[in-house]
């Protein structure tokens, strides 16, 4: 393709309210409790496809980094609810603790990733998989080992992003499963450049949401979306220690079956806290352009931005993101 002739679109630095939003709905399922507990309460909601070998994304986070998912959480499901799986990772585009696989794997023994396998998925090479519709690609490089399993959970801390805006499931599958050297290289930099970073605002949302959508093709009806509402930095969990200090609450754990409506959820939710408690990562998302993941996410029909949030700790009554943070209390480190 002739990337001259390809213009991004517009609008990532605008929220659109639920009551603009048209189209189809999804479910999407929301707790409060941000446990061992209620992570596996949460997973039983979505977990009916997920079947065969399964692969676990996710971000397993740079050495000692405080923000990511407790591992305790993971361990916990894993042993209970997901007997057999693997977490599945790949090697980063820039040169750090997981730049290559050695570092990469000592990094996972640092931060407690040893209670069942991982998988780096481009350790043994690459794999290009179609990406139907895309304006940017018509493949994308992703870890040859991706292709070994037949399902796949995007487990998500969901937080800010350097580049991004935000990190939900989007993020997680989007660049996490783009080998660290030809598909991360793809979305990331012009061929030629001398900025590895070049690409960003919009035209980044697009190409890294055309990367998710080459992945979450190959699985089908095989793949969830958890997305974990909790010690939200501005930053990505890739910062580790280095990572903004949280300011924003905690929120709670969302999932789904539909990728966007599960991202779309997450946003929601931070956009209906206060506006002191949600300025910090508001700010990042718009300043970013980061709301094109969620626009460009519906024009490639990878799911519904609108949606019907199931409380499963109140007996599964109907309710809106307002009402979902209405006990939410400011965050205290």
């Amino acid at each position: 393709m002739n990337r001259k002739k390809i213009m991004p679109g517009t609008g990532g630095d605008r929220y659109i309210p639920y009551e603009e939003r048209t189209g189809d709905s999804s479910i999407v399922y929301f707790t409060r409790d941000l446990s061992p507990e209620g992570l596996e309460k949460i997973y039983r909601r979505i977990n009916k496809n997920l079947t065969g070998k399964i692969g676990i994304k996710l971000h397993t986070g740079e050495k000692k980094g405080p923000n990511i998912i407790p591992r305790k959480w993971v361990s916990q499901l894993v042993q209970k609810e997901m007997p057999g799986a693997s977490i599945i990772e790949t090697n980063t585009y820039y040169e750090g603790d997981r730049y290559t696989t050695e570092q990469h794997r000592e990094t996972l023994q640092v931060n407690g990733w040893t209670f069942c396998p991982v998988d780096i998925l481009d350790e043994q090479g690459t794999a290009m998989l179609p990406v139907g519709g895309g304006k940017w690609f018509r493949e994308m490089s992703v870890g040859k080992n991706l292709l070994n399993y037949d399902s796949m959970l995007a487990l998500t801390h969901f937080k800010g992003h350097t580049m991004g805006g935000f990190g939900g499931s989007n993020k997680n599958i989007g660049i996490g499963c783009a080998d660290g050297r030809v598909g991360k290289a793809m979305i990331h930099t012009t061929p030629g450049s001398d900025d590895m970073w070049d690409i960003n605002t919009e035209e980044f949302m697009e190409r890294m949401t055309e990367s998710a959508k080459a992945a979450i093709d190959f699985f089908g009806k095989n793949i969830a979306y958890i997305n974990v509402l909790r010690n939200m930095s501005v930053s990505c969990d890739c910062e580790g220690c280095a990572a903004m200090p949280v300011v924003t609450p905690n929120i709670g754990i969302v999932a789904s079956f539909d990728i966007l409506a599960a991202d779309q959820a997450a946003v929601d939710l931070v956009y209906a806290l206060e506006a002191s408690d949600r300025k910090e990562l508001v700010e990042r998302i718009e300043t970013r352009h980061g709301l094109r993941q969620l626009s460009y996410m519906k024009e490639l029909k990878m799911g519904n931005d609108r949606y019907t949030l199931i409380d499963i700790d109140n007996h599964d009554a109907t309710i809106c993101a307002k009402e979902a943070v209405k006990d939410v209390v400011p965050f205290e480190s």
